[in-house]
């Protein structure tokens, strides 16, 4: 009988390219992976693995358990939700994984609503970038989470991730009030193309945002700051040191002196979850709070399909 556990690693291995990247992805060292690889051959009596200089690669029959891999867990999870759902009562733990603006304005509700509820479920909250989510979820770190996505950077479609739509909201452009450029001059993006800008860190969703946004634009934006908080944007949008672009979640506290001008852009947050956990009475009683929670959030669309 193949262990499951081993069979993961070596899809983890299909995914990210290198056993370090594997070893950093669950915790654990280089050499650890390579032993349970090596044990995962043993048990499969073929060579799933090749050595290519100093990298190592997928025999032809590795890519295929690798490939068959996700089917496998998936099938593991229904069961798993299926025995949950014979409980009379949700107990055990839900890791909800957020965003910052999300948890700081809808998550509140939703896990006071779960507590009410379900007082055995444990919940955990991890605060993230959405762009760290589907590996998460993969690793299993994770069970239910918050995701988004922006007009200029769509998401990938994952084959073993599940999404619902949540909610959506404007993207604004924020600017100190005294800063140069005025309401109407046509593109208020382009207009601000000489002006610096704030940012968020490379990698994440928020920077990328920017710098497609701006590209559209006919510019490269040149960033004088990077701050992953909007808070701390903001504040340094209205102390003059930039201009950025800030989603309606993130002006619930906003600064005196920031003038706001309204994108015809907009970022999505969907609910995202393993394919083979859709049905575990954990993370639907987890997506059945956030739905309500945001139902009672001011300021923010309903998702649609």
């Amino acid at each position: 009988m193949l262990d499951v556990r081993k069979m993961v690693l070596l899809r983890d291995l299909a995914r990210l390219g290198t056993i370090n990247a594997v070893a950093a992805a669950r915790y654990c060292t280089p050499s650890a992976v390579s032993q349970q690889l090596r044990a995962l051959e043993r048990e499969t009596g073929v060579p799933l693995l090749r050595r290519s200089g100093r990298r190592v690669e997928l025999t032809p029959a590795g890519a295929d358990l690798a490939a068959r891999t996700g089917q496998v867990v998936a099938l593991l999870e229904e069961v798993s939700a299926a025995l949950a759902g014979s409980s009379h009562e949700l107990a055990g733990e839900l890791r909800i994984g957020a965003f910052p603006t999300a948890v700081r304005t809808v998550l509140p509700a939703a896990l006071v609503m779960l507590g009410a509820d379900h007082p055995r479920l444990e919940l955990h909250v991890i605060e993230l970038d959405p762009a760290d989510v589907p590996d998460r979820l993969r690793a299993g770190s994770l069970d239910l989470a918050l995701v988004h996505e922006y007009d200029y950077v769509p998401a990938e479609p994952d084959p073993e991730l599940a999404t619902e739509p949540l909610f959506d909201e404007t993207v604004f452009l924020a600017r100190a009030a005294a800063s140069p450029g005025r309401r109407g001059d046509g593109d208020p993006v382009r207009a601000r193309r000489a002006q610096p800008w704030i940012t968020a860190s490379p990698g994440t969703l928020c920077y990328l945002m920017t710098i497609r946004l701006c590209q559209a634009a006919g510019f490269m934006p040149r960033i004088r700051h990077y701050a992953d908080d909007f808070g701390a944007v903001l504040t340094l949008v209205a102390a003059g040191q930039g201009v950025a672009l800030v989603p309606e979640l993130a002006l619930a506290d906003l600064p005196v002196g920031v003038e706001l001008i309204a994108l015809p852009a907009r970022r999505r947050t969907l609910i995202a979850c393993r394919e083979g956990a859709v049905l575990h009475p954990a993370v639907v009683a987890g997506a059945a709070a956030l739905r309500a929670a945001v139902a009672g959030y001011p300021g923010v669309g309903a998702g649609s399909a």
